[in-house]
């Protein structure tokens, strides 16, 4: 049975402590900060097994040398990347096993976001880092509308029941825009309902599913008609393909306010 905990770190990361067949064992997703895994991990008894990370942004690897001064285990990460004490690099088609945890996870190259991102896909799971994100994606910082959309259709081409992990508590705001350019999406409309619900507990909004983002985020929906509408209507230009429609949603979101 795969249980995936959450710690919070900085302002709204989150660092994954994915535990799989046994229950002590834990691979640590994108640790950003050292701190709060060191402090989970002994609060809970875990011992953690592998770090996996997504991309080289400080805040996904800032913690990764000051874990390894206490635990001599595995880094992996992305092969196009500059990652400290990375010792096993990846890229698509790549297999991550870990045999303490009874899962493995296949790699997919998804730049975009950084040139060199990549996602850990497992076991029903997805570990996406900064890419996808619920009702959102990532900020195209090193990489290429064409590029960030094709990395988006992987995910999307995933079973609609996977679990989405990504790296930070976004879905309120993202779910601002998300209805800013449809307005009428009633699944969107109901994630909101449940989304403040969670918040206001403080509770995470995630995981996500595909078939979920697949219903409301408009960076999944270039081919619906209503974004591409939208998308027209607010950069007053004719978007003649998907990617088009992608890379005007993009640059919308980059100046929303809302």
């Amino acid at each position: 049975m795969t249980d995936v905990l959450h710690v919070c770190a900085f302002e709204d990361n989150y660092i994954w402590l994915i535990r799989g067949k046994s229950p002590g064992h834990v691979a640590i997703v994108d640790p950003g900060d050292a701190d709060p895994v060191l402090a989970a991990l002994e609060k809970l008894s875990l011992k953690p097994a592998a770090v996996l990370c997504t991309h080289h942004h400080g805040d996904h690897v800032g913690g990764v040398e000051e874990i390894l001064k206490h635990y001599t285990i595995p880094v992996y990460g992305p092969a196009r990347e500059r990652i400290p004490a990375l010792t096993q690099r990846l890229q698509q088609g790549d297999r991550v096993d870990l045999p303490e945890l009874g899962l493995g996870f296949d790699v997919l190259d998804v730049p975009g976001h950084t040139a060199g991102h990549i996602a850990y896909y497992g076991a029903g799971m997805l570990f996406c880092g900064d890419t996808l994100f619920s009702a959102g994606c990532g900020r195209l910082f090193e990489g290429t509308a064409e590029q960030m959309h094709a990395s988006l259709a992987k995910f999307a081409a995933l079973p609609e029941a996977t679990q989405v992990y990504c790296g930070h508590e976004y879905t309120e705001a993202n779910l601002r825009f998300a209805l800013t350019v449809e307005p009428d999406n009633t699944d969107a409309r109901a994630h909101r309902e449940q989304t403040r619900t969670l918040r206001s507990k403080h509770l995470p909004t995630l995981p996500s599913t595909i078939g979920l983002e697949r219903r409301i985020n408009p960076f999944l929906r270039s081919g619906v008609m209503a974004v591409r509408r939208a998308a027209e209507m607010h950069s007053g230009d004719r978007l003649s393909s998907a990617i088009e429609v992608f890379a005007a949603v993009r640059r919308w979101k980059d100046s929303f306010r809302g």
